[in-house]
């Protein structure tokens, strides 16, 4: 079956990569690449990685979990989906890996070439800006090929349509 002339398009296009996890900040990372994305006619990836449990010699208990973590995962996306939809109109991409976080999303960003720019928000406290910024804006600053775009956590909604 061929693709239509949209869907070859849709898979041209630039798209913004977004880390989701359960923390307050990742709204306010996923309305700014949703913004941006309808600003410059781009699409939007939502990654969630799950990690991995590790409870060899109770294999039922380490799989209810893993499936629960799929659910919960699913769950999130399918909401964070919805509400970029209803701001943009866009349909993002949705993305569930199991592992370690920063090695998911290096294996993302070479296995799709479209994506040109990680989007994440730093927490708005004094702990720090969380480990995913800690990492892509530190020590592997230079393992990506594109952009990375950081965004104060505690943004209010009017604030980050001011900054797209």
């Amino acid at each position: 079956m061929s693709e239509t002339k949209a869907e070859t398009e849709a898979k041209r296009r630039s798209k913004f990569l977004v880390v989701v996890d359960d923390t307050n900040e990742v709204r306010v990372a996923v309305r700014y690449a949703t913004r941006r994305a309808r600003n410059v006619r781009s699409g939007v990836v939502m990654l969630r990685v799950i990690e991995p449990v590790d409870f060899q010699q109770w294999a039922g208990v380490a799989e209810m979990m893993r499936s629960e973590a799929h659910e919960a995962a699913e769950d999130l996306l399918q909401k964070l989906a919805e509400q970029v939809n209803q701001e943009s109109g866009l349909l993002p991409e949705l993305v569930i890996r199991e592992g370690v976080a920063k090695t998911e999303i290096l294996k993302l960003v070479d296995e799709d070439p479209n994506i040109r720019m990680l989007v994440l928000a730093a927490a708005p406290n004094a702990e720090g800006p969380g480990p995913l910024v800690t990492a892509f804006a530190g020590q592997m600053a230079g393992e990506l090929k594109f952009p990375i775009t950081v965004i104060p956590g505690g943004l209010s909604d009017e604030q980050i349509d001011r900054l797209t």
